[in-house]
C-alpha cells in the first residue's frame, strides 16, 4: 500500500511537473501583457492595460487579422473536404500498394519544415508566373492554394483516426434497405465522422491562421497576415504591445477549443 501510494504521488508530480512545463510560457505571455513598463523586467513596476489599447490602435494589427481570418476560413473552407475525401478513399478504395505512397504523400507537409515549404512554393510559383504570365506570389489565391497544403494533412490524420473506430454495420444496413450510396454517407456516415470532421476544421483554422514560417515568404504588400504583422512589428519595437496580441490570440483559440468540445469531446479523435 505505501509503494502503492508512492508510486500515485511520484505520477502526480510528473503529470504537474509537464503541465507547468508546458503552460509557463503561456502564463508568462499574460502575465507580461499587462506590465506597466516598457522594457520587460522582473519584478513589474506596476500593472497596465495600455499595451492593449496600443495593440488596438496599430492598423497593421486589424489589417493582419482580417486576413488571417479571411485565410483561415477560406483553406479550412476548402482543405476539409479534400482531406476528408483522401481520408475515405485511403481508408475505403483497393489502392494496393499505393496506399503506403499516397498516405506518405498526404502527411508528407507535416514533416516537412515551414521554410522549407516556404522556398519550395515561391520557386514554385516563380516558375509557374513564367508560364502563365499571372501573379500568383503576393496575392490571396497563392495564399489560399498554400494554406490548403497545410490543412489537408491534419484532416487526414484526424477524419483516418475516425474512421478506424467506425462501425460499418449502420452502414451496411442501410445499403442493404435500398440507400443509394451517397444517401448512405451524406445520412450514416458522415454523421459518424462528425466528431473528426469537426476536430480538422478547428485544428486546420488553427494552423492556418497562425502561420508564419510558410506565409512570410509568400506574402506581397497590402496582404500582411497577423503573425508576419507580429514579426515586421518586433523589428522596430520590443514592448509587451505583442504580449498583449499573443493574448488575445491565445484566448481565441482556447475559446474555439472550449467551444468544440462542447458540442464534439476532442479526445475522443485527438
Amino acid at each position: 500500500m505505501a509503494g502503492s501510494r508512492l508510486q500515485r504521488a511520484a505520477f502526480g508530480v510528473a503529470v504537474t511537473g509537464a503541465y507547468g512545463l508546458i503552460l509557463a510560457p503561456v502564463l508568462a505571455v499574460i502575465v507580461i501583457s499587462v506590465f506597466a513598463q516598457e522594457i520587460v523586467s522582473f519584478p513589474p513596476q506596476g500593472l497596465s492595460l495600455a499595451w492593449y489599447a496600443n495593440a488596438w490602435e496599430k492598423r497593421e494589427f486589424a489589417r493582419g487579422f482580417a486576413t488571417s481570418l479571411q485565410l483561415a476560413l477560406v483553406a479550412t473552407a476548402i482543405g476539409v473536404p479534400l482531406g476528408t475525401a483522401a481520408a475515405l478513399a485511403l481508408a475505403r478504395a483497393r489502392l494496393g500498394g499505393l496506399r503506403g505512397a499516397l498516405n506518405t504523400l498526404l502527411l508528407g507537409p507535416l514533416a516537412v519544415p515551414g521554410v522549407v515549404a516556404g522556398t519550395a512554393l515561391y520557386l514554385f510559383y516563380v516558375r509557374a508566373e513564367f508560364w502563365i504570365d499571372d501573379d500568383i506570389k503576393g496575392t490571396l489565391p497563392g495564399l489560399v492554394a498554400a494554406h490548403v497544403l497545410l490543412t489537408i494533412p491534419w484532416t487526414v490524420r484526424l477524419v483516418a483516426a475516425s474512421l478506424q473506430g467506425l462501425d460499418r454495420a449502420a452502414e451496411e444496413a442501410a445499403a442493404n434497405l435500398g440507400a443509394r450510396p451517397f444517401t448512405v454517407f451524406r445520412r450514416v456516415t458522415l454523421p459518424m465522422l462528425r466528431p473528426g470532421v469537426v476536430a480538422a476544421c478547428l485544428f486546420s483554422f488553427i494552423q492556418s491562421f497562425e502561420n508564419l514560417e510558410l506565409t512570410l515568404l509568400l506574402v506581397g504588400p497590402g496582404r500582411t497576415t497577423l503573425p508576419v504583422a507580429m514579426l515586421n512589428y518586433l523589428e522596430f519595437r520590443v514592448d509587451p504591445t505583442l504580449a498583449a496580441v499573443a493574448t488575445v490570440q491565445i484566448a481565441l483559440v482556447g475559446a474555439l477549443m472550449l467551444i468544440t468540445d462542447r458540442f464534439v469531446s476532442l479526445s475522443r479523435v485527438v
